[in-house]
């Protein structure tokens, strides 16, 4: 682990304020705490989302406020739901959403990620310890009379009939469970608490059980696992975590994790947990097993489908990571569980891209406009802005020929009122061009629309001395010969309902609409764009090329505007 200051030029401002950074700020300023070290623990048994981007810029922009480290940690002790595509595509997240932000305050072992499992020999010694004490158990209840037996929350417990073994007898069982001779389910190790406390986590919670699965970190040295409560508090121990933040629903935990570490007795000074509101977002569902779900039935294209509210989707589908954190840094951390409009993180989106999306022209359902009065040959480059909220971006050259493409629906033969867009015997201007006035309409055998004829005022062009001439519509377009093909993928929000997961099946808001695939024609600029690279289709949205497919795709990351607001 290391520490630096961090460059105060890529500090947002301003720094947020809540009351979990005012105990920090406090717990530093009364010399409670020397140096702050955060963590930020996720089971690797899924993909990380926008809720867990909160915590993640909760905790490493902690650690940057303060001068401390935070560390990356798999809470990998459930080896049957783990795996090393979980752990990879974490890292990957994590590294993605704050290398160019938190600077070296990731805490690390030899480049990569600190895991549960590093700790399982010193965890076991602390079970033994705990037995020696007299405050743990192996207990042979089965699952099912387990949770019998702890009661409910205002009904007590029954204390198991295995609750009095000696702590010689519950020594050589749990080593003999460690050694591997008895089948998973049948013995536990139990912490001797109180089983008629009214908080249940208390009710002489399983410490330790049997899962006879070879562990993607560990292999098959361990045939028994700690569960959550006591690895957590635990490792947070073991790496002198500071303040150790969770979400709400850890609050009633809190209680057998001070105890674990109290009733062992140990040395050093001891972590605290502290709770905050987890993210809740509209239109948009955040249970690990529904977006399972999802996946396996093959409602999306996988983890990283750019519908999908993982980290891993929303980097595919465009976002840059500078406003998913801005969005998840400023959000508020609260006690109090709610729900967010995510409109507020379309905002943030569109904010960012439009200051840094370089300006692309772009035609999605094309429709062939030949300008009649340029011969057939005709070809020139115009300057075209690449963005007018950067002027150090310059310009770049764009092909104008005889025919070119617009949008179908910039063009109707009967329009309403209030369209200032090309109809017969209309005008509007062709942007970074000139004024073309519509003489004629071509028509297919079905009565479709094959191409409009229309004339241009030369004298019109952009820029030009004598361009004195305003029309109300301007609309984009592409050479029609030098357009480049592609496959362009209009994502929009996954659910149509505001709270799709609230009750009954979440999977009956689907939204029908929220891909659509369209052969589009681009400006030759895109057909070596880079992946990397973010764009603003002028009129259209915000784009960026698909890293995950071959050819030309683009995947539209979000609309100019918010096309919801008008559905309400």
């Amino acid at each position: 682990m290391t520490s630096s200051t961090p460059d105060a030029s890529s500090t947002p401002a301003p720094t947020p304020s809540d009351f979990i950074r005012d105990i920090v700020a406090q717990d530093v300023a009364e010399g409670r705490c020397q140096k702050v070290i955060t963590r930020f623990p996720p089971e690797p048994n899924g993909y990380l989302h926008i809720g867990h981007a909160k915590s993640i810029c909760l905790n490493f922009g902690i650690a940057r406020e303060f001068g401390g480290t935070c560390n990356l940690r798999m809470d990998d002790t459930n080896p049957a739901k783990e795996d090393v595509e979980f752990v990879d595509s974490i890292t990957e997240d994590v590294h993605w959403l704050i290398d160019d932000w938190a600077d070296d305050r990731i805490g690390q072992k030899q480049g990569g990620p600190f895991y549960a499992s590093d700790y399982f020999e010193e965890l076991h010694g602390f079970a033994v310890r705990l037995i020696e004490k007299g405050k743990a158990y192996v207990c042979d209840l089965s699952a099912e009379d387990t949770d019998l037996y702890r009661g409910a929350p205002d009904q007590p417990g029954r204390e198991s009939p295995f609750r009095n073994r000696s702590v010689d007898e519950n020594l050589d069982l749990f080593a003999r469970m460690k050694a591997g001779e008895f089948p998973d389910g049948t013995s536990t190790l139990r912490a001797k608490i109180d089983m008629a406390a009214p908080n249940v986590w208390l009710r002489d919670p399983v410490l330790y059980r049997i899962r006879h699965v070879a562990h993607h970190q560990a292999g098959d040295a361990w045939c028994i696992y700690p569960l959550y409560d006591f690895a957590h508090c635990l490792s947070d121990y073991i790496e002198g975590i500071t303040h150790s933040i969770c979400t709400l629903e850890f609050e009633v935990h809190r209680p057998l994790y001070d105890w674990i570490l109290n009733t062992l007795e140990l040395p050093r000074t001891l972590p605290h947990q502290y709770e905050f509101a987890r993210l809740n977002l509209s239109y948009t569902v955040m249970s690990k097993r529904k977006l399972m779900q999802l996946v396996k039935e093959g409602v999306v294209d996988g983890w990283n489908d750019p519908r999908m509210p993982t980290i891993s989707g929303l980097r595919r589908r465009g976002v840059p990571a500078s406003a998913l954190r801005d969005f998840a840094y400023h959000i508020g951390i609260t006690k109090y569980n709610g729900l967010t409009d995510v409109a507020v993180l379309e905002h943030a989106i569109r904010s960012e891209l439009n200051k840094k999306s370089l300006r692309r022209l772009a035609v999605l359902r094309p429709l062939k406009l030949i300008i009649t009065n340029l011969p057939e040959d005709h070809y020139e480059e115009l300057d075209a802005v690449n963005n007018p909220e950067d002027p150090a971006t310059g310009t770049r050259k764009i092909p104008l020929t005889r025919e070119v493409f617009i949008e179908q629906d910039d063009f109707m033969e009967v329009p309403p009122p209030k369209y200032f867009r090309l109809r017969p015997g209309g005008e509007v201007r062709l942007k970074y061009a000139f004024i073309v006035h519509c003489d004629e309409v071509v028509k297919n055998a079905d009565g479709s629309i094959a191409e409009v004829r229309c004339t241009a005022d030369l004298e019109s062009r952009s820029g030009g001395a004598n361009n004195q001439r305003k029309v109300k519509g301007t609309i984009h377009w592409v050479s029609a010969s030098r357009a480049v093909d592609a496959e362009v993928r209009l994502y929009d929000r996954l659910f149509t309902e505001a709270e799709p997961d609230a009750g009954g099946d979440f999977k009956a808001f689907l939204n029908p609409h929220s891909l659509e695939q369209v052969t589009a024609k681009l400006e030759p600029s895109l057909a070596d764009a880079d992946a990397e690279a973010r764009f603003q289709f002028e009129r259209l949205g915000y784009f960026c090329r698909d890293a995950g497919s071959p050819g030309t795709v683009f995947n539209r990351t979000i609309t100019l505007k918010d096309t919801w607001a008008k559905l309400k």
